[in-house]
């Protein structure tokens, strides 16, 4: 994985994964995809993909360093995930085939919009 620095010139090219909340640049889901949901997602090298599932519309930022033991994880339902930067909620809607991908994967899909409705997938 690449360094994880983002100069200020970069901050405007900053997504989040609209299923894991994981902030990244642009240029970093096309060259490496997403750490946690690329093997649903399908972001690298595919621009189409990176706008359907990412946003640029999010709000907060949280630093995981251990996932697993972190009650942050927890409370953001980010166990399991890789450590990183993510978004406190991100804005956007997930694509009705992208969700039927999450479900034919067995992944369960927590909207990272602020809404409490959880959809099992």
């Amino acid at each position: 994985m690449g360094s994880s620095v983002v100069t200020g010139a970069q901050q405007r090219y900053l997504r989040a994964c609209m299923v894991c909340s994981i902030v990244q640049t642009q240029a970093r889901f096309s060259k490496e995809g997403c750490p946690n949901c690329e093997s649903f997602l399908g972001l690298q090298n595919s621009s189409d993909s990176i706008q359907d599932c990412t946003s640029q519309v999010f709000e907060g930022l949280i630093t995981l360093q251990d996932p697993s033991t972190s009650w942050v994880a927890r409370w953001q339902r980010l166990e399991g995930y890789v450590r990183g930067i993510y978004a406190v909620k991100v804005v956007g809607t997930l694509p009705d085939d992208v969700k039927q991908n999450l479900e034919d994967a067995g992944a369960r899909y927590v909207p990272r919009d602020g809404t409490t409705e959880e959809e099992e997938v």
